[in-house]
């Protein structure tokens, strides 16, 4: 049995009674505004099957909108991530650089783009690529909304891994080229690694966020991403604008999910793997080494 924790006390008689008080009463107050809900999406129709129908019974409405639309949103978020996650990683590390020139233009480069909104980087991006470049219209949605994506996130992403690397001890460097590392191997081999683990939970959020905020670009940009979907789906199967919004806010949640399903595995993984690192060596081998220096002893 583990030991109680410093931080916590076990709860007496009292507490939880008032502790099931709580919970009963939030559980009444919870059915109460789903009732509410209900009740008003039935008076206004919102309810009626026919309104639902398509998203159960044609495959058209998935073919021709949500499909295309999910197509679009993830490789806007993939082509995001790939790039935005080495870009703060290097950002993140140059922020550590013993050279005041790197710093300094790191830190620059962060600050900067991380204080501009995201959508006003679209924007930009949009207008660069229109005036700048050879992009058609077709394609200068994407290429906007995901230049937009990399120089936010990597800017955050920058951060978080600054932080991570920051967050350990301080001894695990000192270690490290006390045994004749370079500067460039600690960060590879000794502090990455280990970071990597405590920086995963944030940056999984920040990519969560990545996958959101491909929505920007279908509000102002024309991009057709899954929630650009929902007007033209809404205009040809009538008026069941809430169905659209809530089939497509699943859908989002889905994917999301997935997404931080699969960190949490690999988290998991990572932690397993760094606790099974250790070797176990026999008696017999420990006492053929010898000291070092002198040849092992005969047998």
């Amino acid at each position: 049995m583990s030991p109680p924790s410093v931080l916590y006390d076990v709860p007496g008689p009292r507490a939880r009674r008032q502790n099931l008080l709580f919970t009963a009463l939030f559980l009444v107050a919870l059915a109460a505004v789903l009732w509410w809900v209900v009740r008003s999406l039935a008076d206004k129709n919102q309810l009626a099957w026919a309104k639902w129908r398509p998203f159960f019974t044609d495959a058209g409405a998935w073919e021709t909108y949500l499909l295309p639309g999910l197509r679009n949103t993830l490789v806007a978020a993939a082509l995001a991530m790939v790039i935005a996650l080495p870009l703060g990683a290097l950002f993140g590390i140059a922020r550590l650089s013993d050279h005041r020139w790197a710093r300094a233009s790191a830190g620059t480069v962060v600050e900067f783009f991380r204080a501009i909104p995201v959508l006003i980087l679209m924007l930009f991006a949009n207008a660069a690529y229109a005036e700048y470049s050879d992009v058609g219209p077709d394609s200068r949605p994407l290429y906007a909304v995901v230049t937009g994506l990399v120089l936010y996130n990597a800017s955050v992403l920058a951060e978080i891994v600054r932080a991570g690397i920051l967050a350990l001890p301080q001894g695990q460097s000192d270690a490290a080229m006390a045994l004749g590392l370079r500067k460039g191997q600690v960060m590879r081999f000794v502090l990455l690694p280990q970071a990597v683990t405590a920086m995963l939970p944030a940056i999984v959020s920040q990519l969560v966020v990545i996958v959101k905020d491909t929505a920007l670009g279908g509000a102002l940009l024309g991009f057709s991403e899954l929630l650009a979907s929902v007007r033209p789906m809404s205009a040809n199967y009538g008026a069941n604008t809430i169905a659209c919004f809530t089939v497509v806010a699943v859908i989002f949640v889905l994917v999301n999910f997935t997404l931080t399903s699969f960190a949490t595995w690999l988290e998991a993984r990572l932690r397993r793997g760094r606790r099974s690192t250790g070797a176990v060596v026999a008696p017999d081998a420990v006492d053929g080494l010898g000291t070092p220096g002198e040849p092992p002893p005969e047998r």
